[in-house]
C-alpha cells in the first residue's frame, strides 16, 4: 500500500482562517492527505494567511524563505515538497507571490479552497498556478462533509455562516480580499451543525466577517442571524452558541431579543466600535455614531443583564487628535469591557485611509495605545475578579499542563482551570471559582457531584 501523503497547514489570523484551514484539510483528505505534525514531514505545506495586521505579507515571504530551504532539502532527498499560499495575502498579492517567491507552487484565494486539488495538479503539470478570482459557484457546495480530515473533534467548533463585507471601512482590506457579503443557506448550516454535534461538538461559534449581516436563504425566505440562532438552539447536543464578528449597524432588535430569549446563546458579545470619536468614526466610514453604539449597548444589557462585552479599538487613526482619543477613553469607561483588542493604526495598501496625509506620529500612537491598554486591562481584571466565589457552568475542553488538570470556558469566554478527571472532557460542569487571574480563572468542582451536568 502506498504511503499516505502528508499536509501541514499553518494558520495565521482570525477564527475564519481557523475554520477555512479545517475545510481545506477536509478537501485534501479526499485526495489521500493526512495531517503532518510539522513542515519537515510534509509533502504539501499550505500557508493560510491573514492581511489585517501590519507587514502581514512580509511575514509570509519570510516563512516562504524558510520553506524554500526545506523544499531544496526534500528535492535532494528525492522527495517533492509543494508550497501553497492561501488566504487574504494570497488574494491581495496574487501573482506577485510567485514572482517574488518562485518556490511557491500555488496561490489560492479564500473563495477557491474547494478547487485546491485541481489547482495543485495544474501547478504540477504546468508550473505555478494562481487562482484568486471570485468563482460564480459557491465553494461550500463543493466541500466534503465537515470533519472528513479529523472526524474526532473537541467539544467546540467554528462554523462559517457569512463571508465578505459591504461596509468599506476606510482602514480595512476585507471587502477587497473576501468580497461582498454573502450568506450560506440555512439548510446547509443546519446540516453542518448536526454533523458537528454528532462528532461531539457542544459549543458552536458562528463566524462571518460581518456575521450579524447574515441573510441566508431559508425555507420561507431570507432568515436573519437571530432566526438562525433560534433554529440551531433547538438542535440536540448543541448546548452553547456564540457568534463573531458583528457590526453595530446590523445589531437589529430581533438579535437583541435573541440574547434575552435564547438560554443557549452565551452572554458574551464581541461588538467592535474602533473609536469613541464621532469625527474619527466618520473618517473611518463606520456609519454609526458614538451615541448609536452606546444605545445599542444599553438595549443589549437591558435584554441580558449579565452580558459581557468585548471590542476592537484602533488608536492613532489618521487625523486623530488628543481630544478624539480622550473620547475613546471616555467611551471605554462608560461601557466597561470584559475584554478587548486594541492596536495602533497601520496603513493597509489599497485602502482609502492609507493615502491620508494626516498620519499620527508613531510615538504619539504608542503613548495612546499604552494608556488605552492600561484601562482595558484594569477592566478585564475587575471583571474576572468579580467571578471569585461564584459557581459557573464551564465547558471542559482540553487537558491542562498539570496532571489531573482540565481547562474549559465560562459562559463569558474566560479560560477556567480546574482539577477534574479526564472523563469529564466535553462536559459542562458547575465550577466554583476560587481565584481570578488576569487572563484566566481557577476553580474547583463542588463536593456534591450531583451539581455536575455532564453531557451524555
Amino acid at each position: 500500500m502506498a504511503e499516505a501523503k502528508k499536509v501541514f497547514i499553518k494558520t495565521y489570523g482570525c477564527q475564519m482562517n481557523v475554520y477555512d484551514s479545517g475545510r481545506m484539510a477536509d478537501v485534501l483528505a479526499r485526495e489521500g492527505y493526512e495531517a503532518a505534525e510539522a513542515p519537515e514531514g510534509a509533502d504539501l505545506v499550505v500557508l493560510n494567511t491573514c492581511h489585517i495586521r501590519e507587514k502581514a505579507a512580509e511575514k509570509v515571504y519570510s516563512e516562504i524563505g524558510r520553506l524554500r530551504i526545506l523544499k531544496e532539502r526534500a528535492r535532494s532527498a528525492g522527495r517533492d515538497l509543494r508550497i501553497a499560499v492561501a488566504g487574504c495575502v494570497a488574494q491581495a498579492e496574487g501573482a506577485e507571490i510567485v514572482a517574488r517567491a518562485p518556490a511557491v507552487d500555488a496561490v489560492v484565494g479564500p473563495q477557491s479552497y474547494h478547487r485546491l486539488p485541481a489547482i495543485l495538479e495544474r501547478a504540477r503539470t504546468g508550473g505555478p498556478a494562481v487562482e484568486t478570482e471570485f468563482p460564480p459557484e459557491d465553494k461550500f457546495d463543493h466541500m466534503p462533509p465537515v470533519g472528513t480530515a479529523a472526524p474526532k473533534r473537541g467539544p467546540t467548533a467554528f462554523l462559517t455562516v457569512q463571508e465578505g463585507c459591504d461596509k468599506f471601512c476606510t482602514f480595512c482590506v476585507v471587502p477587497y480580499t473576501r468580497g461582498a457579503e454573502a450568506s450560506r443557506p440555512v439548510a446547509r448550516i443546519v446540516e453542518e451543525a448536526e454533523r458537528l454535534a454528532a462528532q461531539g461538538v457542544r459549543e458552536l461559534t458562528l463566524l462571518g466577517q460581518n456575521v450579524n449581516a447574515y441573510r441566508g436563504a431559508g425555507p420561507d425566505g431570507a432568515w436573519s442571524l437571530a432566526r438562525l440562532l433560534s433554529r440551531l438552539a433547538a438542535l440536540p447536543g448543541i448546548e452553547r452558541l456564540r457568534y463573531t464578528t458583528s457590526h453595530p449597524r446590523d445589531m437589529g432588535e430581533d438579535l437583541i431579543a435573541a440574547h434575552r430569549d435564547l438560554d443557549r446563546l452565551m452572554p458574551y458579545l464581541h461588538l467592535p466600535v474602533q473609536s469613541g470619536s464621532d469625527r474619527i468614526l466618520k473618517a473611518m466610514n463606520r456609519r454609526h455614531r458614538r451615541d448609536d453604539y452606546l444605545r445599542i449597548v444599553d438595549r443589549l444589557r437591558a435584554a441580558r443583564p449579565d452580558l459581557a462585552l468585548s471590542g476592537d479599538f484602533i488608536v492613532g487613526f489618521p487625523g486623530e487628535t488628543d481630544s478624539d482619543f480622550e473620547d475613546t477613553m471616555r467611551l471605554v469607561e462608560t461601557v466597561g469591557y470584559a475584554q478587548a483588542y486594541s492596536f495602533k493604526y497601520s496603513p493597509r495598501p489599497g485602502t482609502p485611509a492609507a493615502d491620508s496625509a494626516a498620519h499620527v506620529p508613531e510615538p504619539v500612537k504608542a503613548e495612546r495605545l499604552a494608556r488605552l491598554q492600561d484601562l482595558l486591562d484594569c477592566q478585564q481584571k475587575a471583571f474576572n475578579a468579580g467571578m471569585a466565589g461564584r459557581t459557573v457552568p464551564v465547558l471542559l475542553e482540553k487537558a491542562g499542563r498539570r496532571p489531573g488538570q482540565l481547562i474549559g470556558r465560562s459562559p463569558w469566554l474566560q479560560a477556567v482551570q480546574v482539577d477534574a478527571p479526564p472523563a469529564l472532557l466535553g462536559a459542562i460542569v458547575d465550577v466554583r471559582i476560587v481565584e481570578a487571574g488576569s487572563n484566566s480563572l481557577f476553580g474547583a468542582l463542588p463536593g456534591n457531584r450531583a451539581t455536575m451536568r455532564a453531557i451524555a
